[in-house]
């Protein structure tokens, strides 16, 4: 019956010498030792700094690749005389699909892969430093040639195990009306991050403000975008949020430490005024490195219990910002309390 033929297909692995296998992955571990033993071989002769940094980096890949493909290669030459190797444990509508095919399209797939990163990594950048491409224009030439690459390696590998390339078109002609009903919002974070890729509104590398939460851009791929934040971990924010909302990118903006402060009604506002101007003064020579400019103290509003101020210093990270917010904070206090500054009420709730 038809739906055994994947079941009668595997019958003859019941045949197969447990003692071939057995000497297989012997003769597959001395590959990887020798390639170890080569790694640290080659290691131990180079000392220099730029040895370490750009040519043993290169040939510890090629050690790696010369391993994987070594052993691959010998998996076909050590079973080559095996019926198995080629029986068809699949088959339909004259695709005939066996262990060897399989391997080959393994192979095809992993060796584009492995290819196009060690051109990206150990190639391109010399172009784009003879050519002045920018960090984030070399990032996404990067991407676009690693997926042309591997499109193309996946129709090579198709079309070895003989899939017709034309049903693989309508295949994914209708799943692209799956996704135009069904998963709207992959499709739209997909287009977003070509969009973001091509346009580069935004860098990588780049310091952008997200909920309220401040971090460098790190990667950006074609679904979402990855960004590092000091306290708060990773963010991985779907590239369509920067399509449709409005994102600070702080990477050009000066950055201050800011502090709002709410007072009651009555107080002296240029009494609150000084004494804010002279909390920040008070502490920022505990922070080296912070720029040479005046705070600025302004009032900023009035409200229906409260007049509201805010002070703000000029820093050069995100880690001195909200240091020097708590020491500000810390001082504002200490200075309201010595010269009997009311803050304001919050309003109470009203039962319902």
């Amino acid at each position: 019956m038809e739906n055994t033929q994947l079941f009668d297909g595997i019958e003859f692995l019941k045949t197969l010498s447990l003692l071939e296998f057995f000497m297989f992955f012997i003769y597959l571990s001395l590959i990887f030792a020798l390639r170890s033993f080569l790694v640290f071989l080659v290691k131990q002769l180079g000392s220099s700094k730029r040895f370490n940094e750009l040519i043993f980096p290169m040939l510890e890949d090629l050690m790696n690749w010369l391993a994987i493909y070594s052993a691959i290669l010998f998996f076909l030459f050590y079973f080559s005389e095996k019926q198995w190797l080629f029986y068809p444990f699949y088959e339909t509508d004259g695709i005939k699909v066996s262990v060897f095919l399989v391997v080959v399209v393994a192979i095809v797939v992993n060796f584009a892969s492995h290819l196009v990163k060690a051109f990206n990594r150990f190639i391109m950048p010399f172009f784009y430093k003879q050519f002045g491409v920018d960090e984030s224009l070399s990032y996404t030439l990067n991407r676009v040639i690693y997926y042309v690459v591997m499109l193309i390696a996946l129709a090579i590998g198709f079309t070895a195990v003989g899939m017709d390339l034309t049903a693989l078109g309508v295949v994914f002609g209708i799943l692209g009306i799956g996704i135009g009903f069904g998963v709207r919002n992959i499709a739209a974070n997909f287009v977003s991050g070509i969009i973001i890729l091509f346009e580069r509104p935004m860098k990588v590398g780049e310091l952008v403000e997200i909920d309220k939460n401040i971090g460098r851009i790190t990667k950006i791929t074609l679904r979402s975008t990855i960004i590092e934040t000091l306290k708060n971990g990773t963010l991985i924010v779907p590239n369509q949020y920067f399509i449709e909302q409005i994102v600070q990118n702080r990477s050009s903006a000066k950055l201050f430490a800011r502090v709002v402060v709410g007072v009651a009604y009555g107080n002296d506002t240029e009494q609150v005024d000084a004494l804010l101007h002279e909390a920040a003064v008070k502490e920022m020579p505990a922070f080296p490195g912070i720029p040479n400019e005046a705070p600025d103290v302004r009032f900023i509003n009035f409200r229906d219990s409260s007049l509201d101020f805010a002070v703000e210093v000029r820093v050069v990270d995100i880690e001195m910002k909200e240091q020097l917010e708590s020491q500000i904070r810390h001082a504002i206090a200490e200075l309201f309390t010595k010269h009997a500054i009311r803050l304001a009420e919050m309003p109470s709730s009203k039962e319902t």
